[in-house]
């Protein structure tokens, strides 16, 4: 056992959590991150990648990448990403994907820990691009539990693509479930709107509740 996976086998045990599934024989992919509502969702992700021993690469906002942690976060498989500059980082990443012998690059799709109503769909686009399939990896606090699923291919539909991706992820919690919304058609807007009013009112009326139990 090598010092990785005994570090990642100790922070296991510490939390609680375990590791389910494990990454076909693929030379590439492409790894979806979700869902994406706090900042231990990367470190239980990083956990899979030590215990596995795994050259995943991921992206991370730019503005992270300064003195003294630029190396670190190269060192673990970091790519900056400039959020203000969208560009052709889409192109870029599904030919160097394309064109590697192996290469795993991990996306999480909703790009914030904040509440989204509608995940990013490059790393779908990145996948078609370099016919690489996509492989469904999560976070589940419910079950205390980091993993992944089905190999998903990305087919002539992209709405019937993520309808069938949403059906995966509607049974795994989030960190913060209220802010976590499973892809859905981007045209489909009052669903959408009522949804989030819904969640909103939700955690109003439990931080009233919170306020009214510390009164009493």
């Amino acid at each position: 056992m090598n010092l990785q996976k005994l570090l990642a086998r100790i922070f296991l045990a510490i939390t609680g959590w375990r590791l389910e599934g494990k990454i076909p024989e693929l030379s590439k992919c492409v790894i979806i991150g979700a869902p994406h509502t706090s900042n231990w969702d990367f470190f239980f992700g990083m956990l899979y990648k030590l215990y596995y021993g795994l050259n995943i690469q991921f992206l991370i906002k730019k503005e992270l990448f300064r003195f003294p942690f630029r190396w670190v976060f190269y060192w673990i498989g970091g790519i900056p990403v400039d959020r203000k500059k969208h560009g052709n980082m889409v192109d870029h990443l599904g030919e160097k994907l394309k064109n590697s012998e192996q290469f795993y690059l991990a996306i999480a799709p909703e790009g914030s820990r904040k509440e989204v109503m509608v995940w990013k769909r490059g790393f779908y686009h990145i996948a078609k691009k370099a016919g690489v399939p996509i492989v469904l990896g999560y976070m589940d606090y419910r079950r205390k539990v980091v993993g992944v699923g089905p190999v998903f291919y990305p087919g002539a539909d992209i709405e019937k693509d993520m309808r069938e991706i949403a059906i995966f992820y509607s049974t795994i919690q989030a960190k913060y479930p209220a802010n976590f919304y499973l892809p859905v058609d981007r045209h489909d807007r009052n669903d959408r709107h009522d949804r989030r009013v819904e969640r909103r009112n939700e955690r109003r009326s439990g931080h009233r509740h919170g306020r009214r139990s510390k009164r009493t």
